[in-house]
């Protein structure tokens, strides 16, 4: 091929400067480089904007001196087929394919044609059109080849948009399946709890599942409408009498119910209010852990995350949950982003929120009843070290289920002003917290990251007797990546979930702080890539001295959680 090649360029200038033509105009119907990076991507969509000059000199990388100068300037002024790109080059020593070279002699073929059509045939010599004819014979096959390919992709393109589910809806869906068994002793208590009468562990062994399936629809391409269809019968490890006695061991993907029911459990909507601006508008399901960055990545999906609750990111993103609410994240660089959120909560699914955001007959709606003020800033000085600042104020209206930190923790810790621990205190006090984290994440190497968060909470009533508590907890991952293998997560988690240990709450018999021990958290778990859509993972989760209380036998769980996306 390379002796014809130079051979034809003896014959006409027009042949050097069409070569000079497809290394450009050939781009824009095929690309066969693999883009590989950021750099390349934005290459690759500069080439697709391509546009026509009308003068050699338009180019800034192309010179009089230049031995094809003679011949590019002849196919601008002739004939018009000559194109470069946005930034006024023409990168005239590029590489190019045979494929490359058909579809920019095509382009002249096409011009040529249109000369002759216009009455404008005497602007091409004999030599030239017999010069086009012998490069048009000789790279038949190739052009036949290129036509059969644009050919094929139309079809292709005019099948998928017949049968599409829709224009602007695509559907992602991710299946778990679960085999578990918590194991020990007896059940945990509360160290307020008579411990005279335990009773034992039900270690039995279950196989459950949760399925969600993910509507996400874009209308501009910068903005995303997800409706999200939830069903499950993955059960609380802390429900009913035989189980553990402490949320301590709640897995992170449970659903709290048994029967499968399908229900829509989150509607959202964000935009691109600038290019540094993300908003996004939660009407129902609105959790914060979604919205921002938790400093966990490896581990902080409920489905391909820690196989706990408590492994996942740190319990102050547990603030606001299944809320509705706004959300705005500020990004005026690659080191700094800003978060600020307001979550309302609202009635969810068959348990009734007295004080839902979405209830009018209520007297409380989106400002009166439960909600949490939240702000984030984060730091990223390079691509290594992330560290975020995170502080959350948040409101109870007296629900008898007040729950601080969603059921993450100690039972005291969560409601430590309740009747069950104060003798008599209402139950439907007024509560607001003020909540203080740090979290933080280090990549040592591409296949070994530290994460890890502090958190301090201040609570105190509002309604009643004056009661104040103060809450501390923290917890570390570590990940080792591509562990055994391409995709392969090993992971150690090892924490303090949630703990009262100061305040005036004292129990009026004992008169002391009920979370008088402290619990820690350790999990193992080896997330194993069987494929781009199945996931396997083992582990286990360990409590210490359950319910912050040493007189609780260690218990355990032992999981194996299988994923399937599409």
């Amino acid at each position: 091929m390379t002796k014809r090649f130079w051979n034809l360029i003896k014959i006409s200038p027009v042949l050097v400067a069409t070569t000079f033509l497809a290394a450009n105009s050939a781009l824009a119907a095929e690309v066969n480089e693999k883009v590989t990076n950021v750099a390349q991507l934005s290459e690759a969509q500069d080439s697709n904007n391509i546009g026509q000059v009308t003068s050699v000199s338009q180019f800034s990388d192309v010179q009089p001196t230049d031995w094809a100068f003679q011949a590019l300037q002849s196919l601008v002024e002739r004939y018009g087929c000559i194109a470069g790109y946005p930034n006024s080059t023409y990168r005239g020593n590029r590489a190019l394919t045979r494929y490359e070279f058909a579809a920019g002699l095509n382009a002249c073929l096409d011009r040529v044609n249109e000369l002759i059509a216009t009455a404008t045939a005497d602007l091409v010599s004999k030599q030239d059109l017999a010069t086009l004819q012998r490069l048009q014979e000789e790279y038949s096959a190739e052009l036949a080849t290129l036509r059969g390919r644009v050919d094929g992709l139309e079809a292709r393109t005019s099948e998928l948009e017949a049968n599409q589910f829709s224009t602007t809806t695509k559907l992602v869906g991710e299946a778990v399946f679960n085999v578990s068994q918590p194991f020990g002793g007896d059940r945990a208590v509360a160290a307020a709890t008579n411990t005279s009468a335990r009773t034992k562990l039900n270690s039995n062994t279950t196989f459950s599942d949760r399925v969600r399936l993910n509507l996400y629809s874009s209308f501009t391409g910068k903005d995303q409408l997800q409706i999200r269809l939830t069903a499950g019968n993955i059960v609380n490890n802390n429900t009913g009498t035989g189980a553990t006695g402490t949320n301590m061991t709640r897995l992170g993907y449970d659903v709290g119910t048994a029967d499968n029911s399908v229900s829509i459990d989150k509607i959202n909507y964000a935009f691109n209010f600038s290019d540094a601006i993300r908003v996004k508008v939660d009407a129902s399901g609105g959790e914060l852990w979604e919205n921002v960055n938790v400093f966990n990545s490896d581990f902080s999906s409920s489905g391909r995350g820690a196989l706990s609750r408590y492994g996942r990111f740190s319990p102050i993103y547990r603030q606001g949950q299944n809320g509705a609410g706004l959300t705005v994240t500020l990004n005026p660089n690659e080191a700094i982003s800003l978060t600020g959120a307001y979550l309302a909560q609202n009635t969810n699914g068959t348990t009734v929120n007295a004080f839902g955001a979405n209830n009018p007959g209520l007297n409380n709606g989106l400002f009166n009843g439960d909600n949490t003020i939240f702000g984030q800033l984060s730091f990223k000085p390079n691509k290594a070290f992330n560290i975020g600042l995170t502080y959350a104020h948040t409101y109870l209206a007296g629900n008898s289920a007040n729950n601080l930190f969603q059921s993450t923790g100690s039972a005291f810790a969560n409601n430590p002003f309740g009747s069950t621990f104060n003798n008599g205190v209402s139950s439907n006090t007024k509560i607001e917290s003020n909540n203080y984290g740090v979290e933080g994440t280090f990549q040592f190497s591409p296949k070994l990251a530290l994460s890890g968060w502090g958190g301090y909470t201040t609570a105190s009533t509002l309604t009643g007797a004056a009661r104040n508590a103060e809450i501390w907890y923290y917890g570390a991952t570590l990940a080792l990546k591509d562990f055994g293998g391409e995709g392969n997560v090993l992971g150690i988690i090892f924490g303090q979930p949630p703990k009262v240990t100061g305040g005036n709450i004292r129990n009026v018999g004992t008169n002391r702080n009920l979370d008088r021990d402290t619990s820690y958290h350790l999990e193992g778990l080896y997330k194993y890539k069987l494929s781009d859509n199945i996931q396997i993972t083992p582990g286990v989760l360990v409590i210490f001295n359950p319910e912050n209380n040493n007189n609780n036998d260690t218990e355990y769980v032992g999981t194996l959680r299988t994923t399937f996306t599409f």
